[in-house]
C-alpha cells in the first residue's frame, strides 16, 4: 500500500495563482476577440539585462571549453556571487559571504528552510499572505497562528498573543504593496529575541523601496543577526523569473535553543538536497553587479515604479481606494459596493479584459480586494487604467 502525507488534504484543491490562470484560460477561450491584460501573476515583462545576457553568453561559451568547464559548482553558491552580495547588498552589515547561501530562487528557500526547523514549530503569518508560507508549513503539519492586516491597522499586523516559534514577515508587503518602517521593525526584532522566535524575513521587493525610513534589509535592525533569516531574489530584481536564481541569508550569530548554528544546519541541508545554481546563471547575477548591469537593472524598476504610479494615479482618478505601489510594484485595490474579491476579479475580466488575483485567495483578511502588478508594458498599463476608467465609472 502506498501511504502519503496526510496532510496534502489539507491543502486547497489547487495553488492560488493555477486557479486564476484556469479562470483566465477559460474566459480567453470564449472571448477570442478580448485581448486579456494580465495584471495577476507577478512576472516581469522587461528583458533581462543586457549585462547579465552578455555574462550568460560568456558562460554558455565557457561550458564548450575543455579548459573553462565548470561541473558540479560549490552548493552554497559560487564564491565570486557571494562576494559581491556582501560587498554589496550588505555593505556595513557585517554579513560575511559564508552567512550568504545561492539558490534557484527564494520561493524554493522559504519552502525548503522548514527542514532545519522543527515540526512542532508554532508559525504565525500575516493574513493576506503570500500562500507558499502558509501551503508549505501545512504540509509539514504545523499549526499556523494568522495575524489580521487591515485596512485599519494599516495592514500592520499587531505582535501575537499567542507566542510563535517562527514569524514570517515580507516587507515591502505581498500583496498589499505596505511597508513596514524601521522602528516597527526594530519592535518585533525586539520581540523575537525577547521570546526566543525565528523570523523568516521575505525581503524580495526590497530594490522598489523609495522611502528613506524603510529598511532594505532586516539586518540594519539591531539584535536581527540574533533572530532573523533573510530571502532575497533576482527574479524581481533582474528579470531572473525563468532563469531563476536567489539566496538567504543566515547568520552564525542565530542559533538554536541547544546552541547550534542555523548556518550549519542549512548548509548541511542543502548539500544533501540542492546541487547548487547553474554556473552560467550565477555568473549572469554577478553581472548586475557591474556599474553597467547596476544601471540598467535600475531603469528596469523605474520602469515598473513609473507603472505603478500610473496604476495609483488612474485607479483613485475612477473612484477606487487601492494601498501600495509606491515601494512595491503590487497595487491593493478595495473592491466597490462590498463586492467579494472574486466577484471584482470578475467584473475586471469580463468588463475590462483585466486579469487581477482576488484578495481572498491571500487569507480571509484579503476578501473585498484584489492585487494589481506593475509588471506589464508601459503600453498595457496605460490601456488597463483607461478601460477602467472607460467601463466602470461610478
Amino acid at each position: 500500500m502506498i501511504k502519503t502525507n496526510a496532510n496534502f488534504s489539507k491543502l486547497t484543491p489547487s495553488y492560488l495563482f493555477s486557479e486564476v490562470a484556469r479562470k483566465i484560460a477559460a474566459f480567453s477561450h470564449d472571448h477570442k476577440d478580448v485581448d486579456v491584460i494580465r495584471m495577476s501573476i507577478g512576472d516581469v515583462t522587461r528583458p533581462i539585462c543586457r549585462a547579465a545576457v552578455d555574462a550568460l553568453h560568456r558562460a554558455a561559451d565557457e561550458q564548450a571549453d575543455a579548459a573553462a568547464f565548470h561541473g558540479y559548482g560549490p552548493e552554497q553558491g559560487y564564491a565570486f556571487l557571494r562576494d559581491k552580495i556582501a560587498a554589496a547588498d550588505y555593505e556595513g552589515l557585517g554579513i560575511t559571504p559564508d552567512e550568504i547561501f545561492i539558490s534557484d530562487g527564494a520561493k524554493s528557500d522559504i519552502g525548503n528552510i522548514g527542514d532545519i526547523l522543527s515540526a512542532d514549530s508554532v508559525v504565525a503569518v500575516t493574513d493576506p499572505v503570500y500562500p507558499v508560507y502558509v501551503d508549505t508549513n501545512i504540509m509539514a503539519g504545523r499549526r499556523i497562528i494568522y495575524l489580521p492586516c487591515t485596512e485599519e491597522n494599516g495592514f500592520l499586523p499587531e505582535l501575537p498573543a499567542e507566542r510563535p516559534d517562527i514569524i514570517y514577515l515580507c516587507y515591502p508587503n505581498n500583496p498589499t504593496g505596505t511597508t513596514m518602517s524601521r522602528s516597527v521593525l526594530q519592535r518585533w526584532v525586539d520581540y523575537a529575541l525577547e521570546s526566543r522566535a525565528l523570523i523568516l524575513f521575505d525581503s524580495a521587493y526590497e530594490v522598489f523601496i523609495t522611502e528613506a525610513d524603510v529598511p532594505h534589509s532586516i539586518y540594519e535592525i539591531d539584535g536581527a543577526k540574533r533572530c532573523a533569516i533573510e530571502f532575497r531574489s533576482f527574479s524581481k530584481t533582474a528579470g531572473f523569473t525563468g532563469m531563476r536564481c536567489g539566496y538567504t541569508v543566515v547568520p552564525r550569530e542565530l542559533k538554536a535553543d541547544d546552541g547550534t548554528p542555523l548556518r550549519d544546519l542549512w548548509l548541511r541541508r542543502q548539500t544533501t538536497k540542492f546541487n547548487g545554481a547553474s554556473y552560467p546563471v550565477q555568473r549572469a547575477a554577478e553581472a548586475i553587479y557591474s556599474p553597467e548591469g547596476n544601471r540598467q537593472v535600475r531603469e528596469a524598476i523605474d520602469y515598473y515604479l513609473g507603472n505603478a504610479a500610473i496604476m495609483l494615479d488612474g485607479l483613485r482618478a475612477a473612484g477606487l481606494e487601492c494601498y501600495g505601489g509606491v515601494n512595491a510594484p503590487y497595487v491593493w485595490v478595495k473592491a466597490p459596493a462590498n463586492m467579494t474579491s472574486w466577484q471584482m476579479f470578475d467584473l475586471l475580466l469580463e468588463r475590462c479584459g483585466i486579469a487581477s488575483t482576488p484578495g481572498i485567495g491571500f487569507g480571509q483578511c484579503g476578501e473585498g480586494y484584489i492585487r494589481l502588478t506593475a509588471f506589464n508594458t508601459r503600453e498595457n498599463t496605460i490601456a488597463a487604467i483607461r478601460r477602467i476608467a472607460t467601463n466602470l465609472k461610478p
